[in-house]
């Protein structure tokens, strides 16, 4: 069977935990630029207790969606709420183009977004920014740089070997397009 047909068709939904939904739905709806698509008011037995919640779904592009919910109770909130990680190292990452970063930071400028909340880093292969959303989660917006066919086939070809590499102790760079 071909590998590539055994792949998920897409990102479906991420799902994060929101201790204040207009919060969340101001910044990504009204200044990152992601429309709010769907609100769901939800009631379950979940974990043997029946919880009221309230599901958001802010869409991009490929039809997949950011996920928000937030609970009713404040005992709900405080057992599914978890602590965000503060390093960058955890993080969704958009991609973007070139015109829609610069967009999405002037926004994020005029809302008073300003470092450490936000920050921008060249990769080489591509330049991100960085926000931190109203929850502590940290979003990347990723611009692709123009690497060429020829250098996306070889980062293909050479990935399993190069994490081999990694693995067996080489720590040595193989980002030759970074200015670090």
């Amino acid at each position: 069977m071909d590998r590539s047909s055994r792949l998920p068709e897409r990102l479906h939904h991420t799902a994060y935990v929101s201790r204040d939904l207009e919060a969340t739905r101001h910044f990504y709806e009204d200044i990152i630029g992601l429309p709010l698509i769907a609100t769901w008011c939800e009631k379950d037995l979940l974990f043997g207790k029946e919880r009221s919640y309230c599901h958001t779904f802010f869409g991009i592009a490929d039809g997949g969606a950011l996920a928000f919910f937030q609970f009713a109770d404040a005992e709900d909130e405080e057992e599914f709420v978890p602590e965000m990680p503060q390093t960058p190292f955890v993080h969704i990452a958009l991609k973007v183009d070139r015109d829609n970063q610069d967009a999405i930071w002037a926004r994020l400028e005029q809302n008073g977004y300003r470092e450490p909340d936000v920050f921008a880093l060249e990769h080489g292969y591509c330049r991100s920014i960085y926000a931190r959303d109203p929850n502590g989660m940290l979003i990347e917006f990723c611009c692709d740089a123009d690497l060429g066919a020829d250098l996306v086939e070889e980062k293909r070809a050479s990935a399993r070997s190069e994490l081999q590499r990694w693995l067996a102790g080489d720590r040595s760079s193989n980002n030759h397009l970074s200015h670090r």
